[in-house]
């Protein structure tokens, strides 16, 4: 399988913020996104940004950004069409997403992906980790997507479905177990990103 490209998901309206870009927010006199970046693009043979609104205020990135082709902040999984429909204009054959704001995320991401989708015709996996109450507690905004399977998804956002682990699960989605839950925190409230820079 040829390796995926990255598509790092920042198109979330970050409500509990208060608005505005939490991938620009400042954590240890970086943006998060810089953060997201470094740790992504060295694992993918190519990295988009998905986001919405005005894509000039990402430019110093350089980087190609994808707006949402449903209306109405449809959530990760129309992130995630938009990628793919990125990927196919490439000619490739999957991609891999990363939320924006989630820097601490694994290094060996994309190879446990893959390792974990091997065995499938259209591999499709989410990231997990152990937890205490459910076995394990999945990580929807971090996955590998096959774009063979976009036009199904299309159609499933078309038709109201929300949900990732639904839609994964309908195509025999499979998890990659990462054993530290904390490589997944996100910053989703100011007190979050006090607790990122103590983790820093």
């Amino acid at each position: 399988m040829q390796q995926p490209l990255g598509v790092i998901l920042a198109g979330g309206q970050a409500t509990r913020m208060g608005g505005g870009d939490k991938g620009l927010l400042q954590l240890g006199g970086e943006t998060l996104l810089h953060r997201v970046i470094d740790r992504l693009e060295p694992q993918v043979a190519g990295l988009a940004l998905n986001a919405n609104g005005d894509a000039a205020r990402f430019e110093d990135f350089g980087l190609p950004v994808l707006p949402d082709s449903i209306e109405g902040f449809a959530g990760p999984l129309a992130g995630v069409l938009a990628g793919l429909d990125w990927a196919a204009s490439q000619g490739a054959e999957s991609i891999v997403t990363a939320a924006a704001d989630t820097p601490f995320f694994p290094c060996d991401l994309v190879p446990q992906l893959l390792l974990a989708g091997e065995v499938m015709t259209h591999p499709l996996v989410l990231a997990a980790t152990p937890d205490t109450v459910s076995g394990t507690a999945r990580h929807p905004t971090f996955g590998l997507w096959p774009v063979a399977l976009r036009d199904d998804l299309r159609e499933a956002l078309q038709h109201g479905l929300r949900k990732v682990v639904m839609w994964t699960q309908q195509h025999g989605g499979r998890e990659a177990l990462f054993p530290q839950e904390a490589a997944f925190f996100n910053v989703n409230t100011p007190d979050d990103l006090a607790q990122a820079e103590g983790m820093l």
